[in-house]
Order: structure tokens, then C-alpha cells, then sequence
């Protein structure tokens, strides 16, 4: 089977062997390294480690003190995390439809801001940016504070603007992702008052032992898991063009498939392909889960994200934070839903792999 991914972090034996050396595990210095380099890569003054990227997004919520009845708007193509933040920190999501090219907040559909819309959240999808030269003029004009969920997006770019850099950036480090840390997050901003708040709130509300400033929580990153995640950091230029060689092989070997719509990497746009996504269109030999199923049984590994616009489950039905949701009012999300396919595209793939991967595909769809 050639898998959807892989994970690699045996560069970071050594700097794990120091920390498990120092006796001291918890957040430290190691963090403190990683938090620097990680700025770096975002280009922003601070970024702020948390234990995994659902928190980051309910950190910053947070941080912003919405009242009750303020509003977020964020995307209805995206995974639950996004959605389940913005209800943990008690704010009204509203969904803005997408568009077909990015995956990303349509800024034509996110212009329905309303008198109590407070946050424009959009969601960097499988390595490329929203369209923020358009979204960011909306957010500034509206005056809404901007919350990019940037969970799969570190080190993509929007004009040689970095994800995570337009308001407050909230990255996971889960294990799959491009960078991972097994699991962590990261908080990026420029805002000197917004970054403190935020290391006294993910500390328990601690400025310092026993002194409390605010109502907080356990949210801080070890030592151990920055240490995994340093090296990553450090070779992310090398990791990101080994996916860009992987999917520019890709799009090269599955263009002209019949029913197969290969993704774009758009003008402007840094794409740093956590996923290689393609939409199986409806005049296309299989349908999408034919297509999942019949690679699977050829042995190449594939991944549907997501098969659901992401409150389309019963548990959000009739919730009373996502009033008037309804499927039929996001239709290019809905198509895209039943569309979408990953194919691998992680660093670790062989040139035999691709080939594979793309005679596969081109031969179960007819090409």
C-alpha cells in the first residue's frame, strides 16, 4: 500500500535525548526555541505553542472576549475542529460558501456580514491560502478581527505574505500535518497585548506561580513535543519543495483524465500541498468512492476530507449557536463534499510510487 502519509521524525532523536537528559519536560526552554523558529516562518512577532491546533483556534476566540450573540464567520468545507471552536468559546458561527478553485471562503459569499458578525475566520485548505487579497480589505472595512484557521497551511503564502500573518494564525501540529509535533499548535500575531494574554491564558491564567491575572487553562506544549517538531522547522524548505515536485508530477500525469479535475495552485499563491486534492466530477467513469474504493484495492492509499459539509451531522442539528444552517444554501460546499479525493503527495514518495499512482488513476477512470 502507498500511503496517504508518512511521518518521519528521526532527526529529532537528539534534541528528545537532551530533553529526557535535562529531567525537565514540561514547557521550557525547548518550547521557547521552537516558538522562535516558528515566528520566523510566519513572519509575525510572536507565536504562542498550545498542546494541538483545536486549541489555538478556542485560545484566540477567547482572547478576543466575544460576547454572547457575537458572530463568526468561517467556511462550511472544513474539518470539525473549526466548527467545534468557535461553539467551546459560546459564539454564533455563520458559514460562508466556497469557492471551487481554492476550497477556501468565496469573499463574494463572506460580504453577507451582519451588524453582530465579529470574526472572519477563513480555513486555509490542503496548503493554499484564501483569497486574503480580498478578504483581508473586507475584514478592515467591516471591522472584524481576522482568525485564520491555518491548521494545514504552515508555510504557505498569499502574495509573499505568509498564512497566519493577516490577524491571529492558528496552526496544528498534528501528526500528519506538514510540520507535526504528534500533536501541538501555534498561535501567531504581531499583537504585543493579544500574545501576552494569550501565554497568561494557556498557563492557567498564571503571570507568574500563584499569581493569577484571569480565569485560564492547562494549554501549554512540552519540552518533548517541541523538541519533534525543531528539525522540521529547520529542513521546512525542503520538505515543502519535495511535496510541490510531487504534486507538479501529479497535475503533469493526471491532466486530461476523463471526469478528473486536478487542483490549482492559484496566482499569487504559495501552495504547500498538505493534500493533493482532486474533484471526481459527475461525468466521470466511477463516482468518488467507487474511485476511493477501487485505488484502495489497487494499493494506493487515498483520503476523502471531508465527505460532509462540516454541521451536516445530527448532533449539530438544531444547535442553538449555528442558527438557520442549512445544506442547500452552500452549494459549491455541498459539491465539493461529494467530490473531493486526496491523493499522497507527502515528501516521502518514490518516483516508482507516482508513476504508480497516476497509471492507477488514469486507468480505473478510462484514460
Amino acid at each position: 500500500m502507498i500511503p496517504i502519509t508518512v511521518v518521519d521524525v528521526r532527526d529529532a532523536e537528539d534534541l528528545v535525548v537532551e530533553v529526557l537528559r535535562s529531567g525537565a519536560i514540561a514547557q521550557g526552554p525547548m518550547v521557547k526555541r521552537f516558538e522562535d523558529a516558528f515566528a520566523h516562518v510566519a513572519g509575525t512577532k510572536h507565536a504562542i505553542a498550545v498542546n494541538n491546533g483545536t486549541t489555538a483556534l478556542v485560545a484566540s476566540l477567547q482572547a478576543l472576549d466575544l460576547a454572547p450573540g457575537d458572530e463568526v464567520i468561517t467556511s462550511p468545507f472544513t474539518f470539525v475542529a473549526t466548527l467545534n471552536a468557535i461553539l467551546e468559546a459560546g459564539a454564533t458561527v455563520r458559514f460562508a460558501d466556497i469557492r471551487r478553485d481554492d476550497f477556501a471562503i468565496d469573499p463574494d459569499a463572506a460580504a453577507a456580514i451582519t451588524d453582530r458578525t465579529k470574526v472572519l475566520m477563513p480555513v486555509h485548505l490542503y496548503g493554499q491560502t484564501a483569497d486574503m487579497g480580498k478578504l483581508a480589505p473586507l475584514a478592515a472595512e467591516r471591522e472584524l478581527r481576522i482568525i485564520e484557521d491555518s491548521a494545514q497551511a504552515v508555510g504557505a503564502s498569499f502574495e509573499g505574505r505568509a498564512a497566519g500573518s493577516y490577524g491571529i494564525g492558528c496552526f496544528s501540529l498534528y501528526a500528519t500535518k506538514n510540520v507535526t509535533t504528534a500533536e501541538g499548535g501555534v498561535i501567531t500575531t504581531d499583537d504585543d497585548v493579544l500574545a501576552d494574554k494569550l501565554r497568561v491564558l494557556r498557563n492557567q491564567g498564571m503571570r507568574a506561580r500563584y499569581q493569577y491575572e484571569m480565569a485560564g487553562h492547562n494549554y501549554r506544549m512540552t519540552d518533548l513535543h517541541a523538541a519533534v517538531g525543531i528539525p522540521q522547522l529547520e529542513k521546512l524548505d525542503q520538505l515543502t519543495a519535495a511535496r510541490q515536485a510531487n504534486a507538479k508530477r501529479l497535475s503533469e500525469g493526471l491532466a486530461g483524465t476523463p471526469g478528473l479535475e486536478i487542483p490549482q495552485v492559484l496566482p499569487g499563491r504559495e501552495h504547500v500541498w498538505h493534500q493533493y486534492t482532486v474533484l471526481v466530477g459527475p461525468h466521470a467513469m466511477l463516482s468518488r468512492d467507487e474511485l476511493a474504493a477501487s485505488l484502495t484495492e489497487r494499493g494506493i492509499g487515498n483520503g476523502i476530507y471531508y465527505p460532509k459539509i462540516v454541521f451536516d451531522y445530527d448532533c449539530y442539528r438544531g444547535h442553538p449557536l449555528i442558527p438557520g444552517a442549512d445544506v442547500n444554501d452552500f452549494p459549491v460546499a455541498s459539491a465539493v463534499a461529494a467530490q473531493a479525493l486526496s491523493l499522497p503527495v507527502h515528501p516521502h514518495l518514490t518516483d516508482g510510487q507516482l508513476d504508480k499512482i497516476i497509471e492507477t488513476v488514469r486507468e480505473v477512470l478510462g484514460a
